[in-house]
């Protein structure tokens, strides 16, 4: 995956080098805004800033004035009644950073993506398929800003805290967009490199790719019930496998998608189908003649997915500290990186 970013140095002959750069520019920036939203969320700093304004709300409070009128709306909604009612405001000032930091980034996003956008249809770099594959990756970015306010929104109401549904849509939809700006960006690096056309290898990594996606929506499950504070042995939940709580709700179902005991079971194991398929990748394309890029790609998707694995279990054992919560969610992100490397790798040849 990080062979594509250093790529860019050798694509001096390639008419799409900037639009490429363009793209991965957007990436990097899509990684940066889920690092500082895991630490969001890891702080509970979401519910902060009350209200949304697209213009004005990239203007932080200035003086001390505006500090106390900002920290007043917050005393308005239940995070601060219920929760934070002992909170100084230096101890606001401290969550509001990481909630104005993570909007104002989504913000440098929607500005990263629309300018140059305009400028190379002006210039008529983009052309082709790649008009549609743009005006996608618009659409996508723009949803993801309603998306991030109607999460925060649930958490204004009644329950000082968001939906685990709209945290997992909102988190879902950045790490799509990411991925599908990624692909477009490979797509344009790799557009006149042969490869082997080997449908088993490609039908079995789309496998791993859907896997991976829910096992990222269970992840954002676990984060939005706090499941990750509990059970928190490995390989067995407390002295079980599969723990009373597991099923301990009615109906049976909701256990998996409302139940703290629940979705982390479902988020334990899904963990070990991910690094099945992936070794069984390994072992299948030892039958395949593979180029060095499908090669390297499956090599990338072996190592990533066990310190993946073992950021897991640290992070379980230690009851999600902040930095080991980040580092996980990050690792999320780079697998599912170098699982999009390798579906661009074994891509139907034209």
């Amino acid at each position: 995956m990080v062979d594509a970013f250093f790529k860019v140095k050798k694509l001096k002959n390639n008419p799409h080098k900037p639009v490429i750069i363009w793209l991965l520019t957007g990436c990097l920036l899509i990684f940066l805004m889920v690092v500082i939203g895991g630490i969001t969320r890891l702080t509970n700093s979401g519910l902060s800033m009350v209200d949304w304004k697209l213009v004005m709300g990239m203007i932080p409070p200035l003086t001390e004035q505006d500090w106390i009128a900002t920290f007043n709306k917050y005393k308005q909604f239940p995070e601060y009644q219920e929760v934070n009612f002992m909170f100084t405001l230096e101890e606001f000032k401290a969550i509001f950073f990481w909630e104005y930091l993570h909007r104002l980034i989504g913000r440098i996003i929607g500005i990263v993506f629309i300018v140059p956008f305009f400028y190379f249809l002006i210039k008529k770099k983009i052309t082709g398929k790649l008009m549609p594959q743009c005006l996608i990756l618009l659409g996508m970015g723009a949803f993801q800003g309603f998306l991030g306010w109607w999460m925060v929104k649930s958490g204004l109401v009644d329950n000082p805290d968001v939906s685990h549904y709209r945290l997992a849509i909102h988190l879902i939809a950045a790490f799509l967009t990411f991925a599908y700006a990624f692909w477009v960006a490979l797509d344009l690096i790799y557009m006149n490199r042969e490869r082997p056309n080997v449908p088993f290898m490609r039908k079995w990594v789309f496998v791993l790719f859907m896997v991976t996606i829910l096992q990222i929506i269970y992840g954002a499950f676990v984060a939005g019930l706090n499941a990750g504070f509990t059970m928190n042995t490995w390989p067995k939940m407390g002295d079980r496998w599969i723990a009373e709580t597991v099923t301990a709700m009615e109906p049976f179902w909701t256990n998996f998608v409302d139940g703290i005991g629940g979705v982390q079971f479902i988020h334990r194991y899904l963990a070990y189908i991910v690094v099945g398929i992936v070794l069984f990748l390994l072992l299948k394309s030892a039958k395949h003649e593979l180029s060095k890029i499908q090669s390297k790609s499956l090599t990338a998707l072996l190592g990533i997915v066990f310190i993946q694995f073992l950021l897991g279990i640290f992070t379980l054992l230690y009851a999600v500290p902040i930095w080991l919560g980040v580092t996980h969610q990050v690792g999320a992100f780079f697998l599912l990186g170098a699982i999009v490397y390798a579906m661009s790798s074994f891509r139907k040849p034209i």
